[in-house]
């Protein structure tokens, strides 16, 4: 019963770091970045709100850089003169 015991718990020691490995590699590839989401509640809208209490994190921050792109982009096309 010893030997089995001893055989047993380091084998299940092993799968279960092993499992935890994956989920901590995907949490790892989904966080968010600290400065983006200082910037989206420093200068929120109703709408980023709203998908934020409603649907969590990730929504919010994909309208938060929706608007990031369009601000981006606008900024873009005023530097570039017209002929």
């Amino acid at each position: 019963m010893t030997a089995w015991l001893s055989v047993l718990v380091p084998l299940l020691v092993m799968f279960f770091a092993l499992g935890m490995e994956r989920v901590e590699s995907r949490l790892r590839e989904s966080t968010v970045r600290q400065d983006e989401l200082d910037e989206l509640l420093e200068q929120p809208r109703p709408d980023e709100l709203r998908a934020l209490f409603r649907q969590g994190t990730g929504r919010a921050l994909e309208l938060f850089r929706l608007r990031n792109r369009s601000r981006r982009r606008g900024a873009r096309r005023s530097r570039i003169p017209s002929p």
